[in-house]
């Protein structure tokens, strides 16, 4: 049967079923469209022959609100949305946000904080007995014990607090379905330790095969050293080729165990994920609400790829997603644009067609695909390896295919293009094509900063790079007659950043002209390379030293410092320059951010 999978009891007595196989409650408003994790793992299992109800923000204070389908025959399968429930709540600045964009009419309270958890536990009241698994990015990120920003401790695994009884982390195509054939056959959910990319929970270090043991949970809580190597030892084991089974204790309670990550997708199997019956739509249980905002953002854009090879320290990807791209073939993607053509709200203007970053189309080179990703050594930091096979060719046939596409006007680029990939490419033909075709007035990328050390941290490329991008992208656009603007990424206070560094990339924006209307101020989320530098103040890479800004105040003025015209700036930018020692950038000069007092005063 088509249509939207059962949201009540009601839809599911209408397909003839007495009971669900699983229940996926989600933190979103419920939208089936392949952007939405709930939206694919739910399909990828009804193609396997399994009925799934649909459970999406239910009252966490209301026991009732599980009741709606009753027991499901195999599993309750849980996830916290397409964000982390606290990204989606809290700024960088923990105040909380005004709107959900993936609840109706993006009000924001109707998921609870730490989602995940709270709906386990919500369950496990009325269900005793019921396996309840776990997914989605919040329980991905979450899978070991990990740094928590918002109350700034260390947390346990989730698979420990929401008493779960396995957790799927990454992209869980493959492990959903195997799970699920488990279960039908009757295998008992403790009995399920073999799937890769799961997580589970051994009683005994008898029970673990060929685990490498991380430091236990009350040593890395206790200790930031010992927390740092933790990370380090499962930022090396996130590859599905080269990774290990990882175990973490929790003293008298056991261990977590987590399995290497799950193998990628390959073509077919991403296309067959993808041209799935979605509905293409939030259910319509929205419409009074005016819909769901998020799915407004990508309801004209397409996936081309996922994972990212890029490897910046403040992205989970690597953690998540993995560094190996895996990509749709060009007839899946243009059949999905044709049914794009066929939406009546379709204007002609595809807004996206990308992934992670829209340039990767393919593993970085052959060797990942025999011996997987480098543990040691990134594909584009510090400088392109030499092995990286840098070519846009498949992706420019792809977009010309797409703008060849009767009802379609335009094909914009909006999910980030990497500018040192495409700078390592010695063809400038996409370059071109990217300039002629593919922006509506200005190209946003991501240098980040400007400070060689703080690059160093972000594991960004050297800033001359972004230099030479700049040149040549204002360069094609004189020679093809267009007036289009590079807008830059930029981001404050992240770990390595002093106010000194903060200074130059303020006299960067100075010399360029460009004065940002939003700050990006680094938010430390759970498992990244930055995340735990903030943490524990150390690279655990090497296990030197990084000096991290912590202080409200001095945020704040490296905030300040990015939007130095404003005259509610002042006070902040000039405390920043005289812990600089930069008294020279304080006066009448061009050179200079802002004027002295009356009297010619400086530093009042």
């Amino acid at each position: 049967m088509n249509g939207f999978l059962p949201v009540s009891r009601e839809d599911m007595e209408k397909r003839g079923w007495k009971q669900p196989d699983f229940v996926y409650v989600t933190g979103d408003a419920y939208v089936d469209h392949p952007s939405f994790g709930p939206a694919i793992i739910s399909r990828v299992l009804e193609a396997a022959g399994y009925k799934v109800a649909m459970l999406p923000q239910p009252d966490w204070k209301d026991e009732d609100s599980v009741r709606v389908f009753g027991r499901p025959r195999l599993a309750f399968l849980v996830s916290g949305g397409n964000m982390d429930s606290m990204v989606n709540h809290y700024s960088v600045s923990k105040h909380r946000r005004k709107q959900d964009s993936y609840t109706p009419g993006g009000v924001m309270g109707k998921r609870p904080d730490r989602a995940v958890t709270v709906y386990c536990n919500l369950i496990r009241r009325v269900y005793k007995n019921v396996p309840v698994i776990i997914g989605g990015i919040e329980a991905s990120l979450r899978r070991l014990a990990h740094y928590a920003y918002w109350p700034d401790q260390v947390k346990r695994s989730v698979l420990m607090a929401s008493q779960a009884d396995l957790l799927s982390y990454g992209m869980g195509e493959r492990s959903i379905r195997e799970i699920a054939d488990a279960l039908a056959a009757g295998i008992p959910v403790s009995q399920i330790t073999w799937v890769a990319g799961t997580a589970w929970h051994a009683k005994s270090p008898e029970e673990i095969p060929d685990a490498e043991l991380l430091p236990d949970f009350e040593t890395v809580r206790a200790d930031k050293r010992a927390y740092a190597r933790s990370f380090a030892v499962q930022y090396e084991n996130t590859d599905p080729t080269r990774g290990k089974r990882l175990a973490e204790g929790y003293g008298v309670r056991g261990y977590v165990v987590q399995n290497p990550p799950a193998m990628p997708l390959s073509q077919r199997e991403m296309d067959e994920v993808y041209d799935l019956p979605y509905m293409r739509a939030w259910h319509p249980m929205y419409d009074k609400e005016g819909g769901i905002p998020a799915f407004s953002e990508v309801r004209f854009s397409l996936t081309s790829s996922r994972g990212c090879f890029g490897s910046c320290s403040f992205c989970a990807l690597a953690f998540h997603q993995g560094r190996i791209v895996q990509s749709r073939s060009h007839g899946s993607i243009l059949n999905e644009a044709k049914r794009l053509t066929e939406d009546p709200l379709f204007k002609g203007y595809i807004h996206d067609v990308g992934g992670p970053t829209a340039d990767f189309r393919f593993p970085a080179c052959d060797r990942q695909l025999k011996k997987g990703a480098c543990p040691k050594r990134q594909c584009l930091f510090p400088s392109p390896c030499k092995n990286l096979k840098a070519g846009h060719r498949d992706y420019l046939e792809l977009l010309r295919k797409l703008r060849a596409l009767p009802g379609v006007k335009r094909v914009f680029i909006r999910s980030g293009i990497r500018f040192d990939y495409v700078m390592a490419d010695p063809d400038d033909t996409f370059f071109k094509e990217l300039c002629r075709y593919h922006i509506s007035g200005q190209l946003k990328v991501a240098p980040e900063h400007v400070s060689p050390r703080v690059l160093h941290y972000m594991g960004k490329p050297e800033f001359s790079v972004y230099l030479a991008f700049a040149e040549k992208y204002r360069r094609i656009n004189k020679e093809l007659g267009k007036k289009q603007y590079l807008v830059p990424y930029l981001m404050s206070s992240h770990p390595g950043c002093t106010v000194k560094d903060a200074v130059l990339l303020a006299e960067y924006l100075r010399d360029t002209g460009h004065a940002p209307e939003q700050v990006q101020d680094f938010y430390p989320t759970p498992s990244t390379l930055s995340t735990c530098m903030y943490y524990t103040g150390l690279d655990p890479r090497t296990m030197k030293t990084v000096y991290v800004p912590r202080k409200a105040r001095e945020k704040a003025m490296q905030r300040a410092l990015m939007q130095y015209r404003l005259p509610e700036n002042r006070r902040l930018v000039l405390e920043a320059l005289k812990e600089a020692g930069r008294s020279d950038l304080v006066g009448f000069g061009p050179k200079c951010l802002i004027r002295p007092r009356k009297g010619g005063k400086i530093w009042n």
